[in-house]
């Protein structure tokens, strides 16, 4: 399980990427987190596997705070939080199966991490995995040769190996055509029934979020704003989400104008169909 709270985010230059994130991931779900570029989102993955420094806050995996370690500790809790990039993050010229085995790297002694050493049985799993993402029989391609989709499954499978208490996902369909995305989408959900692990998915695309995930959560300006299930994802949320409507000051404001004898806005009438979907927050 997953336990975020209060977590903040300052960068030295002033701007506030989190402003007290709450949040809880467990279980089997998968859930996606929408919002515009900007909201916060990948700050929030980052922080989580403290490749971004969080200003405050608590973060807790299985019990375990990971805001407070260094070191040894820290590379140690990293072993069990399996990360999928938007850009792959692959060594291009390695082979898909070098790729797929540098997510045992962790679990090695430093020697035998150098010399590329990986026991029998992390090799015979790397092969079972690799047969689940759909590249059985591609092990020894380059990760150069590869399409954007392959490239992701390899990806996947990389952050698979690790046996992590929780995949986290940087915008995984990005690069990628509707077809593709959808495929991607659906396994990883997948192996989050699978494996018993939750998913945690920063995603652009509204439509995919609401075919796939089992809650979505959305962030604006660093803040929470919305979080249930796809169903609950209504015209109001999105304005909230995307817009910032609808949040206590708004309606604090829509409230004086009433009285004032001022008009609103009818409720729901605000955001075009792109801002949902690929490219359009």
């Amino acid at each position: 399980m997953l336990e975020v709270a209060d977590l903040r985010k300052t960068y030295s230059t002033g701007d506030v990427a989190l402003n007290g994130v709450d949040l809880t991931v467990e279980g089997s779900e998968t859930v996606a987190m929408i919002g515009p570029s900007g909201a916060g989102k990948s700050t929030f993955i980052r922080c989580v596997n403290r490749l971004t420094e969080p200003t405050s806050g608590e973060i807790y995996l299985d019990g375990t705070e990971l805001t407070g370690l260094k070191n040894d500790a820290l590379r140690s809790a990293r072993r069990d939080i399996g990360m999928i990039f938007q850009e792959y993050n692959l060594v291009e010229r390695l082979t898909v199966m070098e790729n797929v085995l540098t997510g045992r790297l962790g679990h090695l002694s430093a020697w035998k991490a150098f010399r590329r050493d990986f026991p029998a049985e992390d090799v015979d799993r790397a092969f079972e995995i690799l047969d689940r993402v759909g590249l059985g029989g591609m092990e020894n391609k380059r990760a150069d040769e590869l399409s954007g989709g392959q490239r992701q499954r390899v990806g996947i499978a990389r952050a698979v190996i690790q046996n992590p208490k929780i995949l986290l996902v940087d915008e995984p369909t990005s690069s990628l055509d509707p077809e593709t995305s959808d495929v991607v989408m659906e396994l990883l959900t997948d192996i989050a029934d699978e494996r018993g692990v939750p998913v945690l998915i920063n995603i652009h695309e509204v439509d995919l979020a609401r075919s796939h995930a089992d809650r979505i959560v959305g962030l604006h300006d660093g803040e929470l704003v919305f979080e249930g299930t796809p169903g609950e994802l209504d015209d109001r949320s999105m304005d909230r989400i995307y817009r910032g409507k609808g949040r206590t000051a708004d309606i604090e404001e829509t409230d004086e104008s009433a009285r004032d004898g001022g008009t609103t806005e009818p409720d729901g009438d605000a955001i075009e169909r792109s801002e949902r979907t690929v490219g359009g927050t």
